[in-house]
């Protein structure tokens, strides 16, 4: 069994077509039928199910792939590591970002990431903050851009910048032309709250809040993003506590509002894995480094 094979099977499994997996690796779809061939006798079982209409994997061929997988991810890993002690430059990054850094922080670090490492290729992921952190441990994503997390394992999350919760709340509603909003202006509102599987620190914070000032009968509504709020507000259905990075949001129906008494921010950070050869680098750490307490300017 060699790395070619390996190679060769996982494109087959990605595919799940003979003629597709050829055209990917460039060669004649016989060589790729004799290399699958060739692994199915070394190891002694049926790794795909072929008939003339499709082609599936058997139980044992998605354990195999799973591991094939994992074997080319540490082979990766291996050079770069490899690369990285030996000074060599960079020449690729993924880099995971929620949505609030795509306007804030990320076109910074992108530029300064070109300027340092010019011939990199950078990739940008969108995504959540499970979602990411789930990534970086995979080894998919070098530096990600998330709401705060623990340092657990290998997981490092350095805070650079926190941002306002602000009122948003829907232009047709009366209360959107008071220029000071008090705890007794929303109890005569219907509250929408964040309810989701990854609660920030902040998001945990608000029920508390709510207590303190007798406003948990008004929160009969909950959803588990930010966009979902705001479309909900936006309809007219409630009012809630949103990130200031959505100032951002072209052709808003909304305005926003400081609240007396409920002032509560949120973190943004950059998280990233001390096993990934890629990141773990002193430049690297710098450029990071260069971003903690810089102020993000949210586009208005």
């Amino acid at each position: 069994m060699d790395l070619r094979q390996i190679k060769t099977f996982v494109v087959v499994a990605e595919e799940l077509h003979f003629g597709r997996a050829a055209a990917r690796l460039q060669i004649a779809q016989p060589a790729v039928t004799a290399q699958i061939q060739a692994l199915e006798r070394q190891l002694g079982v049926p790794l795909l199910i072929r008939s003339t209409r499709r082609v599936q994997l058997t139980e044992a061929g998605m354990i195999f792939n799973s591991r094939c997988i994992d074997i080319l991810r540490d082979i990766d890993r291996t050079c770069l590591a490899t690369q990285a002690v030996a000074g060599k430059d960079l020449h690729q990054i993924t880099i995971g970002t929620i949505y609030p850094a795509t306007f804030g922080v990320l076109p910074n670090f992108v530029s300064r990431i070109n300027q340092r490492f010019p011939e990199a290729r950078i990739h940008i992921h969108n995504g959540n903050t499970v979602g990411i952190v789930r990534e970086i441990e995979r080894g998919n994503i070098n530096l990600g851009f998330i709401r705060p997390v623990e340092n657990i394992g290998s997981l490092r999350w350095q805070s650079i910048h926190r941002e306002k919760y602000l009122l948003a709340i829907a232009r047709e509603n009366p209360l959107s032309s008071k220029s000071t909003v008090t705890p007794d202006d929303l109890r005569k509102q219907k509250i929408i709250a964040f309810s989701r599987a990854y609660n920030s620190q902040t998001d945990d914070n608000f029920p508390e809040e709510f207590k303190k000032y007798d406003l948990n009968q008004q929160v009969v509504y909950s959803c588990n993003d930010t966009q979902a709020m705001l479309a909900m507000i936006t309809a007219g259905i409630g009012v809630g506590f949103v990130p200031e990075w959505v100032k951002s949001i072209p052709g808003q129906n909304f305005e926003l509002r400081e609240v007396e008494g409920l002032e509560r921010h949120i973190g943004l950070g950059l998280a990233w894995s001390v096993d990934d050869p890629t990141v773990n680098r002193d430049s690297i750490i710098e450029l990071c480094r260069t971003l903690i307490g810089s102020e993000v300017d949210w586009p208005r």
